[in-house]
């Protein structure tokens, strides 16, 4: 059948109208970025919400992670998401609050002292309210945290306490919120990339190694170390994030979906990680290695040394720690 010129233009007025059903039906491969490698549980994390997208729309939507850093470190991916050119990313929170200063308040120490209390701590809607700040200064949409457990120091030397910190070299997570902290005790933060760590530590290079549970048992750093300081002190979570220019052209249903799965999401993480840490720490007393945990009365003179410090720069401190003073 010809259509008649006035047939056409009549056609081309409904148009419009028809488009956002048209874009909603049209198939979306999302893509997803982070740094852990495969096996970690944030990755699982995101292999899981890439298949519970794929599910909830039939495979109108699905997502590609890239794992390992496959993408670049944080700091371009983060570039990424702010160009539209990376959808969604698992971001560390170091990496945001070297950014926004405001974001950097949730690894100040001793807000918690314990991986059950983290838990419960992310989930709190006043610490979910620290990604207000997202979309203005960083061009992304923070959905919600994941968390690693409290991270420990694994060293050559024994340790029996804060004070045995002094001085060593400490490969730490190169962000100013633990710079400061670990300076405060006297060490003398070394940064070194983590593939080289494991040899860093058996060569002498450095003393030791600041890092969550899970991380350090999967490589194994237990064998270069004679001891293990839980300090109970600071949590690394991740943000997950959606790049703005991607989200504002998604549809209100799709936001709500996308918003709804990746709460799921980490809520699984979350509780998993916490399931998890017990049977962690039994592997490590069985590699055999000591652990030795921080005494509560020696951390108060650091913390008030550290918010002296970081408190100008974050006042939402003050919110923080009252919130985890409230948590058993």
């Amino acid at each position: 059948m010809t259509l008649s010129r006035r047939q056409l233009l009549a056609l081309g007025t409904t148009l419009p109208m028809a488009a956002p059903s048209l874009s909603l039906a049209q198939a979306k491969e999302l893509r997803l970025g982070l740094i852990t490698p495969v096996g970690h549980s944030w990755n699982k994390a995101a292999l899981v919400l890439a298949d519970k997208l794929k599910a909830a729309t039939s495979g109108r939507m699905t997502m590609t992670v890239f794992h390992s850093g496959q993408l670049g470190n944080e700091s371009a991916m983060m570039q990424q998401l702010q160009s539209g050119a990376l959808d969604m990313g698992f971001i560390q929170a170091a990496e945001l609050g070297s950014r926004v200063p405001h974001l950097a308040a949730i690894n100040a120490p001793y807000l918690v002292r314990s991986t059950p209390a983290v838990a419960k701590f992310v989930r709190h809607p006043e610490v979910l309210k620290l990604f207000d700040v997202l979309p203005a200064t960083t061009g992304t949409i923070g959905l919600g945290w994941g968390i690693t457990g409290m991270r420990a120091i694994f060293s050559s030397k024994d340790l029996k306490s804060l004070a045995d910190i002094k001085g060593m070299k400490l490969r730490i997570n190169p962000t100013p919120v633990y710079r400061d902290f670990y300076q405060l005790l006297g060490a003398a933060p070394t940064p070194i990339p983590t593939p080289q760590v494991y040899d860093s530590m058996a060569n002498g290079q450095v003393d030791g190694l600041e890092a969550d549970l899970e991380f350090s048992w999967n490589q194994r750093f237990d064998k270069v170390s004679k001891v293990i300081l839980q300090m109970n002190a600071v949590f690394m979570p991740f943000a997950a994030i959606v790049s703005g220019r991607v989200w504002q052209a998604f549809s209100g249903a799709d936001k709500d979906l996308i918003t709804k799965l990746v709460k799921e999401t980490l809520e699984e993480q979350i509780d998993g990680l916490v399931g998890s840490e017990p049977s962690l720490i039994e592997n490590f007393k069985k590699a055999p290695i000591p652990i030795r945990q921080v005494a509560v009365a020696d951390t108060e003179a650091v913390i008030a040394a550290f918010d002296k410090i970081w408190l100008p720069q974050a006042p939402v401190i003050t919110a923080l720690r009252k919130i985890g003073s409230s948590i058993t």
